[in-house]
C-alpha cells in the first residue's frame, strides 16, 4: 500500500500535467484550424509569461512556416533550447526590470507595421504582467516601482494596485491591442486569476479595461500616494474601453487543476471533495484552515461534509503573504508551514500546497508537504517553526524537515493547489 506522501506526489504530478499549456495550445489551434488557414497576411507570434516558452514551442510545431516571426518573453531561467527562430527574452519576475521594458518595446516594434489581413497570435500566461511592461509616456520604470511600493506599504489590495498600474502602462489594460492596429488578435491564455477575468490576466494587454482613470486617481488619493506631475497626467489618460479585433481561447485555469487532482485522488482510492477554487486569504490563515479541517476529519464523525476516509479535500486559489519578516519563502510554503504547526502529532494526515508553475515566490521550491511529524523534525534540527513562520522564513523551516516540494519550472501557471489527504 502506498503512503500518503507517495499518493500526494502522484496527485501533484498528474494535476500539473493536466494543465500543461502545450496540450491546450494544440487544442486551441486545432479548433481554429480553418480560420487560421484563411488568414491572408502574416502571422506574428507574441508569447508572454512563465509558460511562454512551452506555449510558443507548441504553436511553432503546429503552425510551422505559417508564423512569419515571433518573440517569446518569460521569467529568468524559463527558456530552453529549440526556439532559435524566435527572439527570446528573459525578464524580471515578480519584480519587473529593464528587460521587462526592453521586451515589451521589442514586441511593440514587431506588431507596429501589421495590416488588417495580418494576425497576432498572442500567447499569455501568469507572470506576463511583470515580464511585459512599458511605462506610458512621461512615466519611468522607477515611477512604477515607487508607486507600487507605496501602494503595497499602504495596504492597497491587488485590484487597486492593478487599476493604477494599468494607467501607468503603455501595454496593459488593452493598450497592446492598440499597438497591433487593425490586425486580428488570437489570444490563447492560461489563467492565473481567480474568476478568469480576461482584463485581469497579465493585466489584460488586449482586452477592454474595466477600470477607469477616475478609479486610479481615487486609489492614489485614498492612500495618499506621492506621485509626480507626469505620473498624474498619465493616470488621467483613459485606457481602451472597447477592443473588437481580439478572439480569446481560455486554455486552462485553477478549476482544471483541482478537477484533475480530484480524478487522480479518486483513482488512488480517496473520496475527493473540491471545497473551493477561490482561496485568496492570508497564507498563514489558509494553512490553519487546512489544519483545522484535517483535525475534524480525524476526530469527528459528524462533520458537515460527512467524510468517508480515506478522503482528499481539495482547494485551489492564490493565498497572499503580507511580508513582515526577513526570511525567504513563498505563499505555498507558508501555507504548508502554518499547517505543520497546527497538525503536530496528528497521525494519518498529509497536507500539501504547491504552485503549479513550480517556482513558489523567489525560491527554487514549488511548495511544501507536511504531516504530523514535520514540526517535531524542525525542532530537532534547531528550527522553531513558529519563529520561522512569523519571519516569513518558510523555505528554511521546510528545508530543515525535508518537506520542500521541488519540481523545477513546470512551464504552466494556473494558481496553487492545496490538498488534505486523510486515511
Amino acid at each position: 500500500m502506498t503512503s500518503l506522501r507517495e499518493d500526494a506526489f502522484k496527485i501533484i504530478q498528474e494535476s500539473i500535467n493536466a494543465v500543461m499549456p502545450d496540450t491546450a495550445v494544440e487544442k486551441a489551434l486545432a479548433e481554429h484550424k480553418n480560420w487560421l488557414h484563411s488568414i491572408k497576411g502574416r502571422i506574428v507570434l507574441v508569447a508572454i509569461g512563465k509558460a511562454a516558452y512551452t506555449m510558443a514551442r507548441k504553436a511553432s510545431e503546429v503552425l510551422g512556416a505559417q508564423i512569419d516571426k515571433g518573440i517569446v518573453i518569460t521569467k529568468y531561467d524559463h527558456l530552453k533550447d529549440g526556439l532559435e527562430h524566435f527572439e527570446c527574452i528573459e525578464a524580471g519576475h515578480p519584480i519587473l526590470d529593464d528587460n521587462s521594458v526592453y521586451a515589451a518595446t521589442r514586441a511593440i516594434e514587431i506588431v507596429s507595421d501589421l495590416k488588417q489581413d495580418d494576425l497576432v497570435l498572442f500567447l499569455v500566461s501568469g507572470g506576463g504582467s511583470a515580464v511585459f511592461e512599458k511605462p506610458y509616456k512621461g512615466v519611468t520604470l522607477q515611477d512604477i516601482t515607487i508607486v507600487s511600493d507605496q501602494l503595497l506599504a499602504s495596504g492597497a489590495n491587488i485590484h487597486e494596485m492593478n487599476t493604477v498600474r494599468k494607467h501607468m502602462s503603455d501595454v496593459k489594460g488593452g493598450r497592446f491591442a492598440q499597438h497591433c492596429g487593425h490586425a486580428k488578435i488570437f489570444e490563447i491564455t492560461l489563467s492565473d486569476v481567480i474568476g478568469n477575468s480576461l482584463d485581469t490576466i497579465a493585466s489584460g494587454p488586449v482586452h477592454a479595461d474595466s477600470t477607469t482613470s477616475e478609479m486610479a486617481l481615487q486609489v492614489i488619493d485614498k492612500y495618499q500616494i506621492f506621485i509626480g506631475e507626469p505620473v498624474r497626467e498619465a493616470l488621467k489618460v483613459e485606457t481602451p474601453k472597447k477592443v473588437e479585433n481580439v478572439k480569446t481561447f481560455l486554455a486552462g485555469s485553477v478549476r482544471d487543476l483541482c478537477e484533475s487532482a480530484a480524478v487522480t485522488a479518486k483513482n488512488l482510492g480517496y473520496r475527493p471533495i473540491i471545497m473551493s477554487t477561490s482561496v485568496d486569504c492570508e497564507a498563514k490563515e489558509a494553512g490553519r484552515m487546512l489544519a483545522s479541517i484535517a483535525k475534524e476529519l480525524k476526530v469527528s464523525s459528524s462533520s458537515s461534509f460527512s467524510p468517508d476516509l480515506p478522503c482528499a479535500v481539495i482547494f485551489g486559489g492564490e493565498p497572499v503573504v503580507t511580508i513582515s519578516g526577513h526570511g525567504i519563502g513563498g505563499r505555498s510554503q507558508e501555507v504548508a508551514l502554518s499547517a505543520a504547526i497546527e497538525i503536530e502529532g496528528l497521525e494519518g494526515v498529509t497536507i500539501f500546497s504547491v504552485g503549479s508553475d513550480g517556482t513558489d515566490g523567489p525560491t527554487d521550491a514549488a511548495g511544501g508537504i507536511v504531516d504530523g511529524e514535520s514540526a517535531q523534525i524542525m525542532q530537532e534540527e534547531n528550527v522553531d517553526p513558529i519563529v520561522h513562520l512569523n519571519n516569513n522564513d518558510s523555505y528554511r523551516a521546510l528545508n530543515a524537515s525535508g518537506d520542500l516540494i521541488m519540481t523545477g519550472p513546470t512551464g504552466t501557471n494556473v494558481n496553487d493547489l492545496m490538498v488534505i489527504l486523510a486515511k
